[in-house]
């Protein structure tokens, strides 16, 4: 087995690309700051009582396990960013009103979520906490497109869905007690099979409630999908609140379009509690952006506080955009003479790239073009084009 393999999932990130998603963190760490959010950075590794508090059972699934030397206890490595800057909001700064945080760390999943899926991911979000209205709600959603638009990203589109509904229907039925991770999935995957039969498989399954489910994997469209809701599924309190939810946000936000699909509980990790969304666009094969509303997360670290936010992954968003480009430098000579030395300090300070080339070796670039060099003429340092 050779030694430079890595593992399953885990790849380098070469010179143009690497340079690429850094400059992408830059300017999306920049656009935040615009909008008046505080830049964290928690750690990558925690105990996994306070890295789990809150969440669901998806995120335990994807988080490494280990053990601490130092007091023994189990340590998580992080597979998610947003409970961390949950507790960094409730605990250490416990502030009154709102709060604006941003990040951007790596991330670590145990397996990949899905089939071309890595499982390292350079996680970068925004999060606002201490405000339940739908304005919160609307400069997230403003800010997550503004970010996919700055990378370069066109024609992303917009998808809606309100966990609650789903929610509201698996409750109303004692039959379904425990069940509700494995009807999400079958309905995240449109099962519509399945989902008649659990009539047969499921004992004291109301048939209400099978009509209800196979209603919701057909409930997905454009924002007529709302109005259709109310006509077909049951008049339950949780579930008409989270329809009037959605209803609300895109009546605020008049100039987007948005597809809705209330079947769809696989945009997070089982912890929002409100509106979640997800931004696509052609060339990748999932979401670019995901993110919502999760109120109360922060209750375990004893401050519960309404949140909502969002995040993606900038290794994936770089990969779906054309090849990056290499950018143009200068070629020089090695040598420590003084007239030389102030030639490329000038040249670097102007922020130029200048490449010395070691003496006797081979000169291979894959992040830069070399188009100029520098060359001594009538005894000054002068730049060229290369010939």
């Amino acid at each position: 087995m050779s030694n430079w393999l890595l593992p399953e999932s885990l790849a380098d990130i070469l010179p143009a690309e690497a340079r690429r998603i850094e400059e992408l963190r830059r300017n999306l760490l920049d656009l935040y700051r615009t909008y008046g959010f505080e830049l964290v950075a928690p750690p990558l590794v925690e105990y996994i009582d306070s890295l789990l508090s809150g969440t669901g059972g998806a995120l335990n699934l994807r988080t490494f396990k280990l053990v601490d030397q130092l007091s023994g206890r189990t340590l998580g490595v992080r597979a998610d960013i947003t409970p961390q800057v949950s507790r960094i909001d409730a605990h250490l700064l416990n502030r009154e009103g709102v709060t604006r945080l941003c990040y951007c760390g790596s991330v670590l999943h145990a397996r990949p979520a899905g089939l071309l899926s890595d499982r390292e991911l350079l996680q970068i979000g925004a999060e606002i906490f201490g405000h339940a209205g739908v304005e919160a709600d609307i400069e997230i959603l403003e800010l997550a497109l503004e970010s996919v638009k700055r990378a370069g990203v066109r024609k992303a589109r917009l998808d809606l869905n309100h966990p609650g509904v789903v929610r509201a229907v698996i409750d109303s039925d004692p039959a379904l007690a425990g069940a509700a991770d494995d009807i999400s999935e079958l309905l995240s995957t449109k099962d519509v099979p399945a989902l008649a039969a659990l009539g047969d498989s499921v004992p004291g399954i109301r048939p209400a409630t099978v009509r209800a489910l196979l209603d919701l994997a057909s409930l997905y469209g454009g924002t007529e999908v709302i109005a259709k809701a109310r006509q077909a599924l049951p008049a339950l309190p949780a579930l008409l609140a989270g329809l009037d939810d959605l209803e609300t946000l895109v009546r605020a936000l008049p100039a987007h379009e948005f597809s809705i699909d209330l079947a769809d509980m696989g945009s997070g990790y089982g912890y929002h509690s409100g509106v979640v969304f997800s931004i696509y666009a052609e060339g990748w094969h999932d979401a670019l952006v995901k993110g919502g509303r999760y109120d109360g997360v922060a209750k375990a670290f004893g401050r519960s506080r309404p949140a909502t936010g969002f995040s993606l992954d900038l290794r994936k968003l770089s990969s779906g955009l054309p090849p990056a480009q290499v950018a143009k430098a200068i070629r020089a000579p090695w040598g420590t003479e003084a007239a030389l030395v102030a030639a490329l300090r000038e040249l670097r300070d102007a922020g130029e790239i200048v490449v010395q080339v070691l003496p006797g070796q081979p000169h291979r670039l894959d992040e830069f073009t070399v188009d100029r060099e520098l060359v001594l003429d009538n005894g000054a340092w002068k730049v060229r084009a290369v010939q």
